[in-house]
């Protein structure tokens, strides 16, 4: 046995040397390796064991492991070894190459800190919060231990500084997503959406992957000043394609064109003769649109509106006001009610109509005109 132990060669090993060892015993702080062909154990202290912070080494390491080292100083009973700086090494031209090729790779949030995630790649790599997500995050303490997809939009390796994104990756998947469904999609298509947000001017619909514009005229057929009025954010609604923009990515869409026509069976609904309640939408030279129904108008003409004389629409009518029509006439090809108000109204300056009496009296109507035939006639004679 003693000629076996003296005919192993026994190394001597210096700093910087790339040793394997393997883990004979895991402290709390620090872990001890055995290296083959060396008359020293090794150690490596917690902080040469990973790139992040690390509680307890156990955390890292089992007895047993086989480790890739480099050797950081040589005392006289024990190397100091660095798993960190091997896993640097071997980290850094990976980490490059994934730079390089901007390649998209899954990797585990190892700590949150301030400012965003730390994770390890064998070199310390950092996610600012601006870069995690594509929206809003106030709280990032769940995160750690998640995997998330990533890419690498920094490398300097000189300084130690590798930056990721995740927010990168969710907006090119978006917009290879929004290509596909932009390809997919044509003028007249009738398509299911949800309200994604709400402007002034009409509603954004998240049509799956991409957002198509309803503008406020398009909406409903009455007349309404926000969509706010009608919609909501979530809200589920039927749309129609009117237009598709591909070069510049808009949709245009309609919601009412997928309802029932304000002018179906207007001609059943409201014949000519009928009485209806209104408002009065807009006054013009010429005479007052009457919203009569959602999304019918009718037009009262300037010479409908009053017996008199007016000059102006403006004299006896204001916007909003809830009025009274006949209807006179309906145009369905060209979408068109002429309406009157005077039609519903009594004419001051009109002369009474004779009327008989309800009773007899007991004269006919030939006896009267019979006597004054007879006095015409007994005048001539005289």
């Amino acid at each position: 046995m003693s000629e076996e132990l003296e005919n192993v060669e026994v190394k001597n090993f210096k700093e910087g040397d790339r040793v394997t060892g393997t883990v004979s015993s895991v402290e709390e702080k620090q872990v001890y390796v055995g290296i083959p062909d060396s008359k020293l154990d090794g150690v490596v202290p917690i902080s040469e064991l990973s790139n992040v912070h690390v509680e307890n080494a156990s955390d890292i390491v089992s007895t047993g492991d086989t480790l890739d080292l480099v050797v950081t100083k040589v005392e006289e009973d024990l190397l100091v070894l660095s798993k960190r700086k091997v896993d640097a090494l071997q980290a850094a031209d990976d980490v490059r190459v994934k730079f390089e090729s901007g390649e998209v790779f899954e990797a585990e949030v190892s700590d949150v800190v301030k400012g965003g995630l730390v994770v390890d790649l064998g070199i310390r790599a950092f996610v600012p919060a601006s870069l995690v997500e594509d929206r809003f995050v106030e709280d990032f303490s769940d995160y750690k231990g998640k995997t998330l997809t990533f890419k690498v939009v920094e490398f300097e390796p000189e300084n130690n500084r590798v930056i990721l994104s995740h927010r990168v990756v969710l907006e090119e998947a978006k917009l290879e997503q929004k290509k596909e469904v932009l390809e997919k999609i044509h003028e007249n298509d009738v398509l299911t959406g949800k309200v994604a947000r709400l402007a002034d001017f009409g509603a954004f619909v998240d049509l799956g992957g991409v957002d198509g514009l309803v503008h406020v005229s398009q909406i409903s057929y009455s007349h309404i000043d926000k969509p706010s009025e009608v919609l909501e954010e979530g809200q589920e609604v039927k749309v129609k394609v009117l237009s598709v923009d591909k070069a510049n990515e808009r949709i245009s869409l309609s919601i009412k064109e997928t309802l029932p026509g304000p002018w179906d069976d207007i001609a059943e609904k409201m014949p000519a003769g009928s009485v209806l309640s209104g408002k009065v939408v807009r006054l013009v030279s010429f005479g007052a649109f009457v919203e009569v129904a959602p999304g019918v108008e009718g037009l009262v003409h300037i010479s409908q509106i009053a017996h008199k004389h007016i000059g102006t629409p403006q004299e006896v009518l204001k916007e909003g006001q809830e009025v009274e029509v006949k209807v006179l006439d309906v145009n369905l090809d060209e979408k068109r009610l002429s309406l009157s108000i005077k039609a519903l109204q009594e004419d001051p300056d009109a002369e009474p109509e004779y009327e008989l009496p309800e009773e007899s009296t007991g004269f006919q109507m030939s006896d009267i005109i019979g006597d004054q035939l007879k006095n015409i006639q007994n005048k001539e004679n005289e």
